[in-house]
C-alpha cells in the first residue's frame, strides 16, 4: 500500500442474471474500467445511452503509472465533469528541460500562447483519474458498473456480440448490440477473436521509482542525457500530486528487473541523484520495457477497440492515456448517432481512419523519441552526443534533440469527413484541426469557448456587434437545429447581443476572431469531439446541411 493515497475497494454485486436464472442484453457494453474504458462509458451516459461497464478488478490501477495529462485530455475531460478536480489536484507545467551531463542544452514550453484555459500538461498519479472517474461514473443513472466480472469468451456476429462473464457467484452470459474493448495492452479479448497487433519491442529497460520527498524544484519536465549521477544513461524527473516525485532511469537491455526493484538497488541510484542529506521514502517501484504496436482496424464489425488494446507506445512524449481518450472522443459521437439511426455504420470506419492516423502518428513520434534516447549503436550514440553538445549553442541541433515529442492532438487534414474550403482563411483551424481555446463572455457565465462547444455539432456565426444582426439570418441560423441532425448557432461578437434567443459569445480578448481568422459573416461548422468540420466567409444553410451529411456519412 501507498503511504499518500487510500486504495478504494469497489463493491461486487451478484449480477441480475445470476440471482435470475437468465441470459442479459444491453445496448453497449464497455470491458475495462481505466481512464479509457470510464472516459468512454462517462461519453456515452452523458449523451442518454444506457452502459453496462465490466472490470476483472475492484479497485485503481497499483501505483502511478499514466502519470501525465495533456491539454487536450483535460479539455475532454472537462466536457465530461471531472477535468476542473485533475487539475486542482495535478501538478501544472508548461515548461521541459534537457541537460547533457550537467548543462542545459534545449527547453520547450507547451503552451507559449496566452489565454488557454489548461495547461501545456499536469502531473498526477494515474490511481486518482481512475479514482475521480469512477465517482464521476456513480453520478450517472444509466451506467452501471459491476467489479469481479471478468470476460472470458466472447462471440461477434453481424447484429451483436455475445459475452460469457465469470463472478465469484459462476458465469453468465451477456449480449449487446456493440462491444467496446478498453481492455489494456495485453486486451485478452483482442487475443479471444485472434485479432492482428503488429510493431516493434524496444530492447531497453526503465527503472520507475516513486519518491516522496520535500523539494522545491521548479513544476517543470527534466530529462538528462549521460548525468553524472548515473553515467552513459538517461534520467526523467517529474513532481506528481502529495509531493510524489517519479523518477525513470534507464537500465539497459541486461539488468535483471527483480534485482532492479530491490530497495537495496534502487535506494543507491536515489541518492546517487539526489544527495545523501535529503530525505525520502520509496513509494512504489516498477521495471517497465516498451512498444510501439497497433492494430490494422480499431472497428471490426459489433467490436471496437479503445486505448491501449488498439495501440500501445513508448512513455515518452505521454502518449498512452492521452491518446486513448482522444480514441474515445472521436468513437462516442459517432456510435451515439450510428445508434440513433441517424448515421450509416460506415460513420464507424472513419473511426479507424482518423485515430489510426493518430496512432501513426504517435508510433512515428514515440519510436523517434525512443531511438534518440536509447541509440542501439555507437555510430548512434555519437551523432546523439554530438547534437547534444551543439546544442547549447546552435539552433538547428536543438531541433534534432528529442527527449520525447509531448503529446498533441492530431490534425485529421485529410479526413473524408471534412468538406475542404472554399474560401481564404489564415492561421491553424482548417478543416480536421482540433479546436483552439480563447476567452469568451457569455449571458450564463460561461468563460472559455471549449467549454461551449462540444457534445453535438455546432455553427460559430461570427459579427462585430451581435445585437446588428438582420431577422433573416436569425432565421438562417435558427432553421439550422429543425435538420435531422441538428445544429446549434453560436454568435461570437466583439460587442453586443444577439437577437431572437442565439447564444452569444463575447470575444473578451479578440482571441477567437484572432486564431480563427474570422471576418465579418465568417462561419465555422464544429464537430461533437470539437474538431473543424468545414468553414466558410458566408453563411449559407444549404452549405452547412450539405457538410454535416459529409461529416456524418449520409452525403
Amino acid at each position: 500500500m501507498l503511504s499518500t493515497f487510500q486504495y478504494p475497494k469497489f463493491a461486487y454485486r451478484q449480477p441480475p442474471e445470476l440471482a435470475e436464472g437468465r441470459d442479459g442484453h444491453y445496448p453497449v457494453i464497455i470491458v475495462g474500467a481505466g481512464p479509457v474504458g470510464l472516459t468512454t462509458a462517462i461519453d456515452l451516459a452523458m449523451q442518454g445511452q444506457p452502459v453496462l461497464l465490466l472490470d476483472n478488478d475492484d479497485t485503481v490501477s497499483i501505483g502511478s503509472r499514466g502519470v501525465c495529462y495533456a491539454k487536450r485530455a483535460l479539455e475532454v475531460l472537462d466536457r465530461l465533469g471531472c477535468g476542473e478536480e485533475m487539475v486542482q489536484k495535478g501538478v501544472s507545467w508548461n515548461v521541459g528541460r534537457t541537460f547533457f551531463r550537467e548543462e542545459e542544452v534545449f527547453s520547450f514550453n507547451l503552451c507559449p500562447q496566452p489565454d488557454h484555459h489548461r495547461p501545456g500538461m499536469i502531473n498526477l498519479q494515474q490511481y486518482y483519474l481512475e479514482d475521480y472517474l469512477v465517482k464521476r461514473a456513480q453520478q450517472l443513472p444509466n451506467l452501471e458498473m459491476r467489479f469481479k466480472n471478468n470476460v472470458i469468451a466472447v462471440t461477434p456476429n453481424e447484429k451483436q456480440a455475445t459475452l460469457r462473464v465469470e463472478t465469484p457467484d459462476g458465469a453468465y452470459t451477456l449480449s449487446t448490440d456493440w462491444l467496446i474493448v478498453a481492455d489494456g495492452a495485453r486486451s485478452p479479448i483482442r487475443t479471444m477473436l485472434g485479432l492482428d497487433i503488429e510493431g516493434k519491442i524496444f530492447m531497453d529497460r526503465f527503472l520507475i521509482a516513486d519518491v516522496v520527498m520535500k523539494a522545491e524544484y521548479p513544476t517543470e519536465r527534466w530529462f538528462w542525457f549521460d548525468p553524472p549521477f548515473h553515467p552513459n544513461q538517461s534520467v526523467l524527473l517529474h513532481r506528481q500530486a502529495d509531493n510524489v516525485w517519479r523518477i525513470d532511469f534507464q537500465l539497459g537491455w541486461q539488468a535483471d528487473p527483480e534485482e532492479e526493484k530491490k530497495p537495496e538497488n534502487v535506494i543507491p541510484r536515489i541518492k546517487a541523484m539526489l544527495g545523501d542529506d535529503r530525505e525520502f521514502d520509496l513509494e512504489w517501484v516498477s521495471v517497465y520495457t516498451f512498444q510501439c504496436r497497433r492494430m490494422n482496424r480499431f472497428n471490426h464489425g459489433r467490436v471496437l477497440f479503445v486505448g491501449d488494446a488498439a495501440h500501445q507506445v513508448s512513455p515518452f512524449g505521454a502518449r498512452g492515456a492521452n491518446s486513448g481518450i482522444q480514441d474515445s472522443d472521436n468513437l462516442v459521437w459517432k456510435l451515439k448517432l450510428v445508434m440513433e439511426g441517424k448515421a450509416p455504420a460506415t460513420l464507424l470506419d472513419t473511426y479507424t481512419d482518423e485515430r489510426g492516423f493518430a496512432a501513426d502518428e504517435n508510433i512515428m513520434n514515440s519510436t523517434r523519441s525512443t531511438d534518440f534516447i536509447t541509440p542501439k549503436s555507437a555510430v548512434s550514440k555519437t551523432f546523439r552526443n554530438a547534437v547534444l553538445g551543439l546544442a547549447e549553442h546552435y539552433p538547428f541541433a536543438r531541433a534534432l534533440v528529442n527527449s520525447g515529442r509531448l503529446s498533441v492532438p492530431s490534425f485529421f487534414t485529410d479526413s473524408p469527413l471534412n468538406t475542404p474550403d472554399m474560401d481564404a482563411f489564415a492561421g491553424d483551424m482548417v478543416p480536421g484541426a482540433p479546436m483552439d481555446d480563447a476567452p469568451v463572455e457569455s449571458a450564463d457565465g460561461e468563460r472559455w469557448l471549449l467549454g461551449v462547444a462540444g457534445n453535438r455539432f455546432q455553427l460559430l456565426y461570427y459579427v462585430p456587434d451581435a445585437s446588428a444582426i438582420d431577422a433573416a439570418t436569425v432565421q438562417r441560423l435558427c432553421a439550422l437545429t429543425d435538420a435531422p441532425i441538428a445544429v446549434e448557432a453560436l454568435v461570437v461578437a466583439a460587442r453586443g447581443q444577439a437577437p431572437g434567443g442565439l447564444r452569444t459569445l463575447i470575444d473578451s480578448k479578440d482571441r477567437i476572431r484572432e486564431r480563427y481568422d474570422l471576418q465579418d459573416g465568417s462561419c465555422y461548422l464544429l464537430r461533437p469531439d470539437q474538431h473543424v468540420a468545414a468553414r466558410w466567409r458566408n453563411l449559407d444553410g444549404a452549405r452547412v446541411r450539405a457538410a454535416v451529411a459529409k461529416a456524418t456519412c449520409n452525403a
